[in-house]
């Protein structure tokens, strides 16, 4: 039976198409698909729209963050088309009860794709709004056993310096990892999206396959798994080993909880004027009602 939530976002909502997909950077990969039903599904927290006024195509499509790249928000539509996407695998390990590495096919074989239209916030303070495809990766852990002991899923992001001339310069400690305590992963909002706006995933937003958490900032979203690992400790992610003082294990996103180099009470709406700056924060990404619950008392000021 479908999952539903409260939900005022809509297409309406959504940053168009010509404005957030460089078409020229979709890849090969929708074989992948094959097998998989594509269902329609807006799923959101109750929340005002926004202003939509849509950038260029030139603006949107040079926007964005995938460092293996490089750091530059161009860098990834112009060098992302290196990367290789098929065949793909993925390790998955650590406590399971199926361990192994999975092609993409095997992954996807029997799984609902649905549309799941969600904010993307950026902890640089510059938001959109993606109509991703994709399914939750509950559907996975179940399917793979996740053991009593686990409580936490930890990514890896491929690391291929022939095709990714990031890696090449020592922005992180390289390959990109991230994780997530099991009940987050679990909670039916987190996708592992394979595609946006009903076409395969691009390169440059993290083809084939990548992590949504929608209530995060968007560098938990990790893109191009390659591994997922089940284990009782709380896992090393790239920006926190980076920076332990500016990126927290969590990355809740909360406006009152500001980054040491500036301030997280507004944010710059892609899509709404480029340097439109006059949009409030929302606490959990405009997501409060559905995961706050999983917080209930922390301090998400100090356990960010």
């Amino acid at each position: 039976m479908a999952r539903r939530y409260a939900s005022k976002l809509t297409w309406d909502d959504v940053t168009p198409r010509e404005a957030y997909l460089n078409r020229r950077q979709i890849m090969a990969g929708g074989a992948a698909l094959a097998g998989a039903t594509l269902m329609t599904r807006g799923v959101q927290a109750a929340q005002d729209a926004w202003d939509l006024t849509p950038n260029t195509l030139e603006q949107i499509t040079s926007y964005n963050n995938f460092y293996e790249f490089g750091t530059g928000k161009e860098d990834p539509a112009r060098h992302a088309h290196m990367m290789t996407t098929a065949p793909w695998s993925i390790q998955i390990d650590g406590m399971v009860d199926s361990p192994g590495t999975y092609s993409l096919e095997d992954i996807i074989a029997g799984q609902t794709i649905e549309e799941r239209i969600y904010r993307l916030r950026c902890v640089e303070r510059w938001s959109l709004v993606v109509p991703w495809n994709g399914f939750e990766l509950s559907d996975l852990l179940e399917r793979v056993g996740v053991q009593d002991r686990a409580r936490y899923v930890a990514f890896e992001t491929l690391a291929r310096p022939e095709e990714m001339l990031g890696l090449r310069v020592p922005v992180i400690d390289w390959p990109y990892r991230e994780g997530l305590r099991l009940d987050e992963a679990m909670h039916p909002l987190t996708i592992l999206a394979t595609g946006l706006y009903g076409q395969p995933m691009p390169n440059q937003n993290g083809a084939p396959i990548r992590l949504v958490v929608p209530w995060k900032y968007g560098y938990k979203s990790i893109k191009s798994i390659v591994r997922i690992t089940l284990t009782d400790e709380q896992p090393v992610t790239a920006w926190n080993a980076y920076a332990p003082n500016e990126y927290g294990f969590y990355s809740n996103v909360n406006p009152n909880r500001a980054h040491p180099r500036w301030s997280q009470e507004f944010e710059r709406r892609i899509g709404g004027g480029l340097f439109a700056r006059n949009i409030e924060t929302l606490m959990f990404n405009g997501y409060e009602d559905e995961v706050a619950h999983l917080y209930d008392g922390m301090d998400l000021i100090e356990f960010h």
